[in-house]
């Protein structure tokens, strides 16, 4: 059985994806650090379903802990899927961002990434066949007002994911980008009135989080053995 790591486990998308994956029959670990209570809820559900789950909780934005808790992970085998959704948002005009508001999410997002897939890479790369998922967004193509920090750190894995696919296409390994636009969640829902969804989005709504885990689970499977280095949009044709 494989084994998965979806980082940012707790939240709606991430839940979305945990969901998915063990339905095609992967053992799950569901990481949440700012809801390690949902993240357990979400293996026991997964569990109950018949599925195969646990769940972790560290902070990917600081090296030494992630790496503590993922050596730790690894002592059950390799983790062969890695979805690295983890991610945070902290608005303003760049001109009134703070240093904390630039940092903070560029830390979660892209030194997360780092943080969490680099203790992974070379355990995956001996079984020959891996899958690294990283989940940005529409506004890591398009930018967005009052979210340079954000756009910035979702620009940045689209080229890590670039880069890292090159690195390891040889070894079996798979590494991809999903970048959606406005997916239906309760943070959505207080950032954006119906009508504005309506005029942003050509398609007239929000995705949901099961449209882009079923993007995810498939570039996750067999079937996606000749993708690798691309950044799929799942954002109603936003961009």
């Amino acid at each position: 059985m494989k084994r998965a790591l979806v980082t940012g486990g707790s939240g709606a998308i991430g839940g979305a994806i945990c969901s998915a994956l063990a339905r095609c029959g992967m053992h799950v670990i569901v990481h949440g650090h700012g809801n390690p209570v949902r993240a357990a809820q979400l293996a026991e559900a997964i569990r109950a379903d018949g599925g195969s789950a646990e769940s972790v909780t560290f902070d990917v934005s600081r090296a030494a802990p992630a790496a503590s808790a993922l050596e730790k992970i690894l002592e059950g085998g390799a983790v062969q899927v890695l979805v690295h959704n983890a991610g945070i948002t902290a608005d303003a005009p760049m001109a009134g961002m703070s240093d904390a508001q630039w940092s903070s999410v560029i830390g979660v997002s892209l030194d997360g990434f780092f943080n969490v897939a680099r203790p992974l890479l070379l355990p995956m790369l001996r079984t020959r066949w891996g899958r690294i998922v990283a989940i940005t967004s529409v506004a890591g193509i398009m930018g967005n007002r009052g979210q340079s920090n954000y756009a910035a750190a979702k620009a940045g894995l689209h080229g890590a994911v670039k880069s890292l696919a090159i690195e390891v296409a040889s070894r079996g390994v798979l590494v991809n980008a999903v970048a959606p636009g406005i997916i239906a969640s309760d943070m959505s829902r207080k950032a954006f009135a119906e009508d504005a969804i309506e005029r942003l989005v050509p398609m007239g709504r929000a995705g949901t989080p099961e449209e882009v885990a079923s993007v995810v689970a498939f570039l996750c499977s067999d079937e996606a053995a000749y993708v690798s280095g691309q950044v799929l949009g799942v954002n109603g044709a936003m961009a």
